[in-house]
């Protein structure tokens, strides 16, 4: 062999790497060349989230899989690194991620429940006001700037808020006892509780008037005392007429209270400035193919374009053909515009985004935008569609932010175990090896290099960060990487033993050496990647250390530590028994008799 030809490889292989790294990283030299760490030594956020089945009960297994693999996409969709997202217990997802300031991670267990549905009434909410006028209930106009004639685009835009909205009553009860059971249950509770409100309620058809009557406004009063869930056990109906229902307590339904395609919802509008009666959503997020942040070029404003699959496209045709015409006349004076077109709103969860007007009919795809989209909000929303819905509602039952204090400790104590396992390493290498030992302390040098460098690279390009579990695959990887040297340097010694020259054991050490170093190797990549597949979270973590590790140094064994030897075994250090570290073996081979078996092996 030609041992150049291999170290000139391997030094290729260190430059082109190194070079990635530099121009894959951002910032400063220092910085480009720092890998990742991960939250249990660098701090982060973890967030606990709890699944909630209506009449209680544990949710589906599959479901919860499906949950944790969207929220995964969605928190990778984030450009966060290394983020861990596991199943606790029956009904528990929790979400470790690394790194700080990452609020936007909490909220990544929102259903994000997307709907259009065509707006049938829409009301200023007057439950704040002290005097509910007619001129405080008047009805907005739902003419968002759709210029759907121009472009093949709906865009979505708020109303605008032309009459003066009062403030949002606060009067939800946040002590109140949260309201369980299946839904008529609910209603049932929630009616006996009312009383004689609930049946005047049951004869208030026009929030107008039932806001301007002094009698009728004290029957109701006791409405504006509901939780937000035992508002959202009412009749749509009556979450719409009743003023006295406040968007503060519709906005504070449990996520999901009006995902039910086929039924007639009430939703506000993010400010919590109007209710809006919503028919039933003939276009779901379902129906959407992708969904992406952009900026629009005439506005500058930040908004979610959507594409639509075949079939969905059909959807959304027909609900703009059927808003624009209004032919069944279903949608109220207040909601429509100045030319009589239905508004639809884009209602996400239980909130309505928009609810432009529909200015003709449209067959391309949608736009989602308003003054309250900025960046931050476009990017979460898209990725939010993106991956789809969850089919499980969660709530937040907790959220922490991890100091780096105590992770710091933890590093230390890491890369004190990892270098006192390397020294180890070597000074037996040195004491036992000898000259063999510069050979075993530069391969795990340059090892350590190669594993280091590639960190750094996919830190930069995959996100991929170094935890606690990483470092302890990598210093199990050491004993690994020890064990090739004995296999290959025990395999030298027989070789002598058995009459060959220095030289010439080398070489055929080397080729007998060589399968059992592979074979070991690649069982310890495999139940690695075993590991990585069926692990979770820490465990993956020390799999994929470990594996990286293990096939890098294999990379080191064929283009160093061969090629080394083989140039090594031209010197006279080689041959010298004090220097080499094979003295006794050379020795023996020495003082044994040449016999003829021995020249027939050497020949």
């Amino acid at each position: 062999m030609r041992p150049s030809r291999y170290l000139i490889v391997l030094t290729l292989i260190f430059v082109a790497l190194f070079t990635g790294v530099y121009f894959a990283g951002d910032g400063s030299l220092s910085k480009r060349l720092k890998p990742r760490l991960g939250l249990d030594l660098v701090g982060g956020t973890t967030v606990t989230l709890t699944a909630q089945i209506e009449g209680g009960g544990a949710p589906k297994a599959d479901q919860m899989e499906e949950a944790r693999r969207i929220i995964e996409s969605r928190v990778n969709g984030l450009g966060v690194s290394e983020a861990e997202v596991v199943i606790e217990g029956d009904n528990h997802i929790v979400i470790s991620v690394a790194g700080e300031n990452r609020d936007d991670v909490k909220s990544v267990g929102t259903p994000a429940q997307l709907r259009f549905r065509k707006v049938l009434n829409s009301v200023a909410d007057t439950s704040a006001s002290v005097d509910a006028t007619a001129s405080a209930s008047a009805t907005p106009q739902a003419s968002g700037s759709a210029s759907a004639s121009a472009t093949p685009q709906a865009s979505a835009t708020t109303p605008a808020a032309t009459t003066p909205a009062a403030t949002p009553s606060a009067s939800a009860s946040p002590t109140a006892e949260p309201v369980t059971g299946t839904k008529a249950e609910r209603l049932a509770a929630v009616q006996k509780k009312l009383g004689a409100a609930f049946t005047a309620a049951q004869g208030v058809t026009d929030p107008t008037t039932a806001g301007s009557d002094p009698t009728l406004k004290a029957a109701l009063a006791p409405f504006s005392k509901l939780s937000a869930d035992e508002v959202g056990a009412l009749p749509a109906e009556m979450q719409f007429n009743v003023p006295q229902i406040s968007c503060a307590q519709l906005n504070g339904r449990k996520p999901g209270s009006i995902d039910a395609a086929k039924e007639t919802v009430v939703s506000c509008d993010e400010s919590g400035a109007y209710k809006y009666l919503l028919d039933q959503a003939k276009v779901l997020g379902t129906d959407v193919s992708d969904a992406s942040a952009n900026i629009e070029q005439k506005t500058g404003q930040w908004v979610v374009d959507l594409k639509f699959k075949s079939s969905g496209q059909d959807k959304w045709t027909a609900l703009t053909k059927e808003a624009y015409n209004n032919a069944d006349s279903k949608c109220a004076q207040g909601a429509v515009d100045e030319n009589g077109r239905c508004a639809v709103a884009v209602v996400l969860d239980n909130k309505t985004v928009s609810a432009p007007s529909i200015q003709n009919v449209i067959t391309g795809d949608a736009t989602i935008s308003g003054g309250s989209i900025d960046q931050k909000g476009a990017k979460q929303l898209a990725n939010q569609l993106r991956y789809g819905a969850l089919p499980l509602t969660f709530e937040q039952s907790e959220a922490n932010t991890v100091t780096a204090t105590l992770g710091a400790e933890y590093l230390k104590a890491g890369l004190l175990a990892m270098g006192i396992g390397m020294a180890l390493v070597i000074v037996y290498a040195f004491f036992y090896y000898r000259l063999l030992g510069s050979v075993i302390f530069l391969s795990l040098v340059l090892s350590g290099l190669l594993t280091y460098g590639a960190l750094i690279l996919l830190g930069h390009t995959m996100g991929f960060t170094v935890t606690l579990a990483g470092i302890a695959g990598f210093i199990v990887s050491l004993g690994v990487a020890a064990d090739s040297f004995v296999i290959y340097f025990e395999r030298l010694k027989d070789e002598i033993r058995e009459g060959r020259s220095p030289r010439s054991a080398v070489g055929r050490a080397w080729i007998r050496a060589r399968r059992t170093i592979i074979t070991a190797n690649v069982v310890s990549i495999l139940a690695a990647a075993t590991l990585y597949i069926f692990g979770v979270g820490s465990v993956q973590g020390f799999a994929f250390a470990l594996g990286l590790a293990t096939a890098l140094d294999l990379l080191i064994v064929f283009l160093f530590r061969h090629p080394i030897m083989t140039m090594l075994a031209s010197t006279p250090a080689f041959l010298s028994p004090r220097v080499s570290g094979l003295g006794r073996v050379l020795h023996h081979a020495d003082e044994a008799p040449a016999t003829p078996t021995t020249r027939v092996k050497e020949a």
